[in-house]
């Protein structure tokens, strides 16, 4: 990867860090806003459901949060865009497509596969792979 696709790739990031923190503000202030109150047993109902809808996109937002501060991390180490499988260079486009990618896209599709053949032994795999890579 040449400097200039990995300072894009940076930026990028950054940017994508800076978008979720400002949303997850917004976020937490509707959340903690009492505007919206009703006395209304349905009305409560839907609030709370649109609530918990919220918190669960929020909380897929920070796990992406997560994973672009560990991007980050990886490019200040010098580790950035080696997969962590096979340890080749993932591609300048997989990355500009999905800038946290940690796997190149051949061992990407073989998790994919494993879990399509067989789903019980993908989802071990895949469980045992993150507590190798990410802890």
């Amino acid at each position: 990867m040449t400097p200039e696709e990995l300072i894009f790739l940076k930026d990028l990031l950054q940017r994508q860090m800076d978008e979720l923190l400002e949303k997850a503000d917004q976020s937490v202030s509707e959340a903690l806003s009492n505007e919206h109150r009703s006395s209304d047993p349905l009305d409560i109902a839907t609030e709370n459901i649109n609530t918990a809808f919220k918190f669960r996109i929020r909380d897929r937002e920070n796990k992406l949060i997560k994973k672009i501060k560990q991007a980050l991390a990886k490019i200040e180490s010098g580790e950035y865009g080696i997969c962590e499988i096979c340890e080749e260079e993932i591609s300048f486009e997989r990355l500009k497509a999905r800038p946290v990618a940690a796997l190149c896209i051949d061992c990407k599709i073989k998790i994919e596969n494993e879990e399509k053949s067989a789903p019980w032994r993908g989802k071990q795999y895949n469980k045992i792979w993150e507590t190798y890579i990410h802890h």
